[in-house]
């Protein structure tokens, strides 16, 4: 039976396992209904869980 000549860093084990965690992200719906990130500010309106708390200018 084949044997690894060297061991395996624990940096390329935690590489190959990470490339099978990544997933599409979460999406929140905002008060007016639009997707968002959740616990991050609507770029287009500048609310977060309700509150104005950027200026957009439109």
């Amino acid at each position: 039976m084949a044997n690894p000549k060297r061991k395996q860093s624990k940096r390329r084990s935690a590489n190959r396992r990470a490339a099978n965690a990544f997933k599409a992200p979460q999406l929140a719906r905002d008060a007016d209904g639009s997707p968002i990130r959740p616990h991050r500010v609507n770029p287009t309106t500048g609310t977060y869980r309700g509150r104005q708390v950027l200026n957009v200018e439109v």
